[in-house]
């Protein structure tokens, strides 16, 4: 009788289904290639299907392969949650917090939140990873983050959200461009602001501040962070919008720009959102309290 599947063999799985190449899932899985790949054959022998097709250059996943693969993660989500279960009835506050948060408000609330939450919760060990909105929500969903801090809206099933606070916008511009008097949005109208590269949910949020006007991205540029575009705006080569929370946080960092308020833009929703499933909801809600308050004291 063959031995029954085990959580390893379906964590190799996985791992040859992210990376398509065994030597990096056996990196990720922190085993040696030939095990990875002795893993695998057990795991087709015992379920009587091939799961892999093998190159010397490739590997690919076959049909059934993946279907299994993808049946695979929802199987170790649930036994990690086992795990965190087991973990929270122990120590409730205690262990690791895997933290995704997007690059538009984890650098600028986090470290300010982080001696509170240290304070607060001295046997939590927290991991940050910043990524954009997509890639945090899978995360999320796979059980590679237990908690993530984005901007709304997005599609969102099966997540539970925590509303934290609403975050408007700045104009900034070149040096001397305006007083420090509030803008409109009809000054606004068919202006091309420079903004960040596709994937940054802010470039959408940041469009969308004006719905009723004509406010385009300029082509000609796009960035990859909020230091960048203010280096461009600073050296008179363009506008674009600035989240209060980036610019509470000292993002300008003594740059020349000019600031004005935008008191009637659509502000970007800020929220923390964890699996409906997880175990530490209670931890969660009680983070997103601290989170508030800390953005509230900025």
């Amino acid at each position: 009788m063959l031995p029954l599947l085990t959580l390893r063999q379906l964590r190799f799985l996985t791992a040859i289904a992210d990376e398509l190449n065994f030597s990096r899932a056996a990196e990720s899985c922190f085993v040696t290639q030939p095990t990875l790949s002795a893993g695998l054959k057990e795991l087709e022998d015992r379920l009587g299907v091939q799961l892999a097709e093998r190159t010397k250059r490739s590997v690919l996943l076959t049909p059934i392969g993946a279907e299994i693969a993808e049946r695979a993660r929802a199987v170790l989500l649930a036994a990690r949650e086992i795990e965190d279960l087991a973990a929270t009835q122990r120590a409730p506050e205690g262990g690791d917090l895997r933290l995704g948060a997007i690059p538009t408000i984890g650098p600028y609330l986090i470290p300010r939140a982080l001696p509170e939450i240290r304070q607060r919760f001295p046997d939590l060990r927290l991991l940050l990873r910043e990524e954009m909105t997509e890639s945090l929500l899978d995360g999320l969903q796979t059980g590679r983050l237990d908690l993530i801090l984005f901007a709304k809206p997005f599609d969102i099933p099966g997540i539970e959200v925590m509303e934290l606070f609403d975050d408007g916008y700045h104009l900034a511009a070149p040096p001397g461009s305006f007083g420090p008097s509030p803008v409109s949005g009809d000054q606004l109208d068919g202006a091309r602001l420079m903004l960040l590269e596709k994937g940054h949910c802010l470039q959408r949020h940041a469009l969308s501040a004006f719905p009723d006007r004509d406010i385009e991205q300029d082509d000609s540029f796009s960035a990859t962070s909020l230091a960048t575009l203010i280096s461009m705006v600073s050296e008179g080569l363009g506008i674009t919008l600035l989240p209060n929370l980036a610019l509470d946080a000292g993002v300008i960092g003594g740059q020349e720009i000019a600031i004005a308020p935008l008191p009637d833009a659509c502000p970007r929703r800020v929220v923390l959102g964890w699996r409906g499933t997880s175990a530490k909801a209670p931890l969660f809600r009680e983070l997103g309290d601290l989170l508030r308050r800390t953005r509230a004291g900025m």
